[in-house]
């Protein structure tokens, strides 16, 4: 089990104020976390192919085809700032 003076070495470097039962609950909370860490660590993963997903994932793709534009005055018609047929936004610097 973790000390209580790790804890508060952990809570100190974290700039955090723990009261005393506060202490003793997080030592029993990490104590878990590591002896679950350390079951982790036994298991013989030697034969396991890393995976990036866990089901089988394909991207789909389509066909790359040219569609219906819309006219310049169209796409302009529902704003109020606009300069030059373009959109007009606020300078960002």
């Amino acid at each position: 089990m973790i000390s209580r003076e790790v804890v508060e070495t952990v809570a100190k470097l974290s700039r955090l104020y723990l009261e005393e039962d506060e202490i003793v609950l997080y030592a029993q909370q990490l104590s878990q976390i590591l002896d679950t860490i350390e079951e982790l660590r036994q298991i013989d993963t030697d034969n396991v192919e890393p995976l990036a997903h866990v089901m089988p994932v394909e991207n789909v793709f389509r066909e790359d085809m040219a569609g219906e534009c819309f006219r310049q005055e169209k796409v302009l018609a529902n704003t109020t700032e606009q300069m030059d047929g373009m959109f007009q936004v606020p300078k960002i610097v």
